[in-house]
């Protein structure tokens, strides 16, 4: 019964549109929207391809490792969920909420994370190359050593941000506005890499429609 409802078990209200192909992880899905505790869903390395999860609940759940390529997310709730090392290839998380995720060595490629609140989310090594942020809020996340070559800020907002990103000519910054710490590293032709910080960096970001105040950290700060 993979990819179909197996009972009426819902979760404050909620269920899946879809369930996951993958039997286990239907199972898993399904037992959880019938417990009657509150606690988040288990899901450290199960296949959730196949799903339609959007507008789930699933705060403070464990996806560490699971396989969400092209899942429908749209909405859905994780705060303080741990997605570390999730693969979320093609996901659409369009209004999804991930304050203080842990999407740390996490695969975004992409996504559509338009319009997701970042708010204090952690992304250290994530690949999101290709991805949609536009009017994503990423205020006080920590974005270090992540690809953002392809991707679409458009009206994405920061606030004083760790910024430590890789971009391209392909990386949309039109509207990109707020404040971050520098400095990124920008791959040019024959994949030459140049680091951008400081004055220049705002040039440059200015340079491709956005306005962005960089922050020059003291000496003891790294």
């Amino acid at each position: 019964m993979a990819g179909k409802m197996m009972s009426s078990g819902t979760r404050n209200g909620w269920a899946p549109r879809a369930l996951p192909v993958d039997p286990v992880a239907a199972e898993r899905l399904q037992e959880w929207l019938l417990a009657a505790d509150e606690q988040g869903l288990d899901a450290v390395g199960l296949d959730f391809s196949g799903a339609d999860m959007s507008g789930g609940d699933f705060r403070e759940s464990w996806f560490t490792d699971a396989k969400l390529t092209n899942v429908n997310l749209t909405e859905a709730d994780f705060y303080r969920a741990d997605m570390q090392g999730a693969d979320l290839s093609g996901a659409n998380l369009a209004g999804a909420s991930l304050v203080r995720a842990n999407l740390d060595d996490a695969v975004l490629r992409g996504a559509n994370l338009d319009a997701v609140d970042f708010v204090k989310a952690s992304l250290y090594g994530v690949d999101a190359s290709n991805a949609s942020f536009r009017g994503a809020r990423l205020m006080g996340s920590s974005i270090l050593d992540v690809s953002i070559c392809g991707a679409d800020l458009t009206n994405a907002v920061v606030q004083e941000n760790s910024f430590h990103v890789r971009v391209d000519d392909r990386t949309i910054l039109h509207g990109f506005s707020g404040s971050v710490f520098g400095p990124v590293e920008f791959i040019g032709e024959a994949g030459v890499t140049q680091e951008v910080s400081g004055i220049d960096l705002e040039c440059w970001i200015r340079e491709r429609g956005g306005n962005v105040n960089v922050i020059s950290r003291k000496p003891h700060e790294g």
